[in-house]
């Protein structure tokens, strides 16, 4: 018999529970990730070829599918403001679809339509903000003004016998003039079109007053002496339009609204796809190659993390969707 019986009984105990830990351990060490992708992924943009957020996704197209050993494929989902393409998205189930969209498919869509097949916030799992853009107030180029404040001043004036066009209700365009209907005491009536070109063939004709236009539509009619710029929606000049002032200059302080345009995959999508995604697309959208196509296209990147986009799209919401409980908006 040992002598020290005590101190034998303490080692086999220590013993068992240093095996016990390690085994603890190595049981919970997570399973590894599964190849992916293991076949081509799927782009899915809800507007037409050649608009924007379709001009995005054909430029990250290529890099992303070299950087991920795969095809990826641009398809065009046209229908309903986006959501069309956002409500497939959000309902993808082979973890090889994502979406290149817009804000109001990612934050106000249900707010809107409660009809919405889904909800931006619950059905959707951000993954990186491209790129951003101000807005640019835009006026026929017959428009007598001087300065933001005389045009301010003569629609006040006008009451409800301006009108504005937007690309429909609820898009960024006409939530953002009714939030600077609320700020300037402008009273203009909407007339919605099926889209911004027609919103510039209007005003070009003399038929609405103003709008809030995308800087890379709007800069070229100008620059042509067809429309006339009151103020882009940046706090400060925007490197867009350097040319143009911010409508904060002209007297409607504090005054941001953003246009963007984001990847994201289904909610049910795993978190390390998530998070591949979210790297390379962000590091992508910011190479200087990418940057400047971007640019010539009207955006200035952004390329942020998922948590970046996450947080934008609450911010927007609240935003957006206080616009929409203050004016009572609803999706026709």
């Amino acid at each position: 018999m040992s002598k020290h019986p005590l101190r034998r009984t303490v080692l086999a105990l220590s013993l068992a529970a240093l095996s016990a830990g390690a085994f603890a351990q190595k049981a919970a060490k997570p399973a590894p990730v599964a190849p992916w992708p293991t076949k081509p992924l799927r782009i899915l943009v809800g507007f037409p070829g050649g608009s924007t957020p379709d001009l995005v996704a054909r430029t990250i197209a290529e890099p992303l599918s070299k950087a991920l050993g795969q095809p990826v494929i641009v398809e065009n989902r046209v229908g309903a403001g986006g959501n069309i393409a956002t409500d497939l998205v959000a309902k993808a189930t082979d973890n090889h679809t994502i979406g290149v969209l817009i804000n109001g498919n990612m934050t106000i869509a249900k707010l809107l339509n409660p009809a919405t097949p889904f909800d931006p916030l619950k059905d959707l799992a951000p993954i990186s903000l491209i790129a951003t853009a101000p807005l640019l107030l835009t006026a026929p180029a017959t428009a007598q003004f001087k300065n933001a404040q005389e045009f301010f001043l003569a629609g006040r004036n006008a009451g409800d016998k301006w009108s504005y066009g937007t690309p429909g209700v609820g898009t960024v365009g006409h939530l953002g003039m009714e939030l600077l209907k609320s700020k300037t005491n402008i009273n203009p009536v909407h007339i919605p079109y099926p889209g911004n070109p027609q919103v510039i063939s209007a005003m070009i004709g003399g038929q609405i007053q103003l709008s809030l236009l995308p800087p890379g539509l709007a800069a070229p009619q100008i620059r042509a002496g067809k429309l006339k710029a009151v103020g882009v929606t940046s706090i400060s000049r925007s490197p867009l339009v350097p040319e143009y002032p911010s409508l904060d200059e002209g007297g409607v302080r504090g005054f941001q609204l953003e246009i963007w345009t984001a990847a994201a995959g289904p909610a049910s999508m795993p978190k390390p796809i998530v998070a591949k995604l979210s790297a390379l697309i962000s590091e992508i959208a910011r190479r200087p190659e990418i940057r400047q196509k971007l640019f010539q296209q009207g955006w200035q990147v952004a390329g942020t993390s998922s948590e970046g986009l996450a947080n934008r799209i609450k911010a927007d919401t609240a935003l957006l969707g206080g616009v929409i409980a203050m004016r009572g908006i609803k999706a026709e």
